[in-house]
């Protein structure tokens, strides 16, 4: 993780001309696990609840116990058949798995038949936990914490289970084992004993990722506003401000050259703006979602307003960012305010009622937990968060780590996505805990219970026009939810379009062979509705994103000659101090 300092005006002034540092992903100070820890014994404690439950109704899982018992014959006597020369098929037909990618497990009858032991076990498991007579949520608390268990005991985490990691040792003599010793080594001390996913080392911020030229024109207590550098003859001219989340750095939406958002709105003629939000410490424990809303969006649109002289900015929000732009505009619509004049929206919830996944970290009392120890700590580390998201992919982002990492000995890769998604942000204590329980838990945005400054917010009432985007893999806010949005505005102009792809790659989806999208001008109540007509596109979503932005950017007009202006002068390079972590006096 980025280590953070505080600096003071001189500081400043150096940093605009002293090289941007590059990633720092370790020798971060340890983070507080003592929530961590609890938090798992409420995931505990629904495998535990849901076992009892089944063993007090044993004629329920009966038939799960016989089925595990018949496959296990079956695949002893399968594996067999295999060890001279059958080929016979086992009670399993697994699922392509990156795990067990090598040959050896459909070439070797020992390490067949451990694979299917293992899904065999899998089943068994997730078979006994719904068959046990409890609430919907302890079950999917159980069934996160039991696939969780599972998973961290496929035989691909160790050595003799693992065939490839056995062939590289033997490949290499012996070396890729010391190198993997070293690496799992270097984890616990440095990395809270969590494998390492991405060598940040040769990227740095400024260069590599966030290097889209422009100035910072605003700072405050909470955000920095970035004006980039137009790149085209002549510029629309409503501008384009971007909107990312409070909890990640902004560089998401300009990663790198040909894989910027950023730098595709700038080449289809777009005056752009980002909000950078900064790090927060202690002295922002207690900021609310008011102060968020008023100091974020809000400012940041007064600013693009009165640098560029339109009375009105298009908006382009992602994920949480997107659902403090909503919030925005209802309250613009609840005072009559129209300076939002059309709103995208990337995988946002507006409402929570389908959380996916990270609902089963949302339920009222691990959110009671976390409240009770932001009250103790005022911010949450972004750890916390990083190892919670991790576990949400775990093959992909913890177990697949421990196999290359520790096993095979290999280096984490330098890729941009996964550097980015290792630089987080910490969480005000306040704003997190209530975002958790007035989101999550209580879902007040859709029920139009969500006050903000005494107002009481009616997404009903927003009537611009909207872009919604979502992705078909993303586990963090599944693409039936985002739908949602397109429900909950008003309005005529309202346009959803469903991604390929996950959370985060959906974002960052330039052109290329693989990208592929669904469109349906038509907006049924029911999402797989929408889906079951929608016409699948090759190419990107960005290239359909553009024709529609474009048709609501105004006119175009000569370029500014020069950023900023008399009240809102630069102070700063893009990609500005913010996103180092770095804090400074306003």
């Amino acid at each position: 993780m980025a280590l953070r300092h505080e600096i003071d005006d001189h500081d400043l002034g150096l940093l605009a001309e002293a090289p941007r540092p590059p990633l720092r992903l370790v020798d971060a100070p340890p983070a507080d696990s003592a929530m961590e820890v609890e938090a798992s014994g409420l995931f505990l404690r629904a495998v535990v609840d849901s076992l009892g439950a089944a063993l007090r109704s044993p004629g329920l899982v009966a038939g799960a116990v016989g089925e595990l018992a018949t496959g296990l014959l079956t695949a002893t006597t399968a594996s067999l058949g295999r060890a001279v020369g059958r080929e016979v098929d086992g009670p399993v037909a697994p699922a392509r798995d990156a795990r067990f990618a090598d040959p050896t497990w459909e070439d070797n009858a020992a390490y067949w038949w451990l694979r299917q032991v293992h899904h065999l076990n899998e089943r068994f498991v997730g078979q006994v936990i719904d068959a046990a007579p409890i609430d919907d949520r302890t079950r999917a608390k159980a069934r996160f914490a039991a696939g969780l268990t599972c998973d961290a005991l496929a035989p691909t985490n160790t050595l003799a289970g693992n065939p490839a990691a056995l062939t590289r040792a033997f490949q290499t003599g012996g070396l890729s084992l010391l190198r993997g010793a070293r690496n799992l080594a270097d984890d616990v001390a440095h990395n809270g004993g969590w494998p390492t996913q991405v060598d940040g080392s040769t990227l740095e911020v400024g260069r590599d990722l966030a290097g889209t030229g422009g100035q910072v024109v605003h700072r405050s207590h909470f955000i920095e506003v970035i004006q980039y550098r137009p790149r085209t003859e002549a510029v629309h001219e409503v501008p384009l401000l971007f909107c990312p989340p409070w909890i990640n750095k902004y560089y998401i939406l300009d990663l790198a050259p040909g894989r910027s958002l950023v730098e595709w709105a700038l080449e289809h003629g777009h005056q752009c703006f980002v909000i950078s939000y900064r790090n927060p410490d202690a002295t922002l424990r207690d900021a609310t979602f008011d102060d968020y809303l008023r100091e974020g969006p809000r400012r940041a649109i007064e600013v693009v307003k009165e640098i560029t002289g339109s009375d009105v900015v298009n908006t382009m929000s992602v994920c949480l960012g997107g659902t403090l732009s909503a919030m925005s505009m209802a309250l613009d619509a609840a005072r009559d305010d129209r300076s939002v004049n059309s709103a995208s929206f990337i995988n946002t919830h507006t409402d929570f009622t389908r959380a996916g996944v990270l609902g089963t970290f949302t339920d009222d009392a691990t959110v009671r937990l976390l409240e009770r120890h932001l009250r103790q700590v005022g911010t949450l580390d972004q750890r916390h968060i990083a190892h919670t998201f991790s576990l949400l992919r775990a093959n992909d982002l913890v177990f697949g780590y421990v196999a290359k990492n520790w096993l095979m000995g290999d280096t984490p890769p330098a890729f941009d996505l996964l550097a980015w998604n290792a630089d987080g942000t910490d969480m005000p204590g306040r704003l997190h805990a209530d975002f958790l329980r007035w989101c999550y838990v209580e879902n007040r945005l859709a029920r139009g219970a969500f006050e903000v400054e005494g107002t009481r917010l009616d997404l009903g009432r927003i009537s611009q026009p909207t872009y919604v985007v979502s992705a078909v893999d993303d586990h963090i806010v599944p693409w039936n939810s985002a739908y949602q949005t397109t429900q909950l505005f008003g309005g005529e102009d309202k346009r959803f379009v469903l991604s390929t792809s996950g959370h985060i790659a959906a974002i960052v989806n330039p052109p290329g062979p693989k990208a592929k999208h669904w469109v349906n001008p038509a907006l049924p109540a029911d999402a797989e509705d929408w889906l079951a007509d929608a016409e699948l596109r090759t190419g990107t979503w960005w290239d359909d994103w553009a024709g529609w932005i474009g048709d609501r950017a105004g006119p175009m007009v000569e370029p500014p000659t020069h950023l900023g202006s008399d009240r809102h002068p630069p102070i700063g390079d893009a990609p500005g101090v913010y996103v180092h972590g770095l804090t400074a006096d306003v």
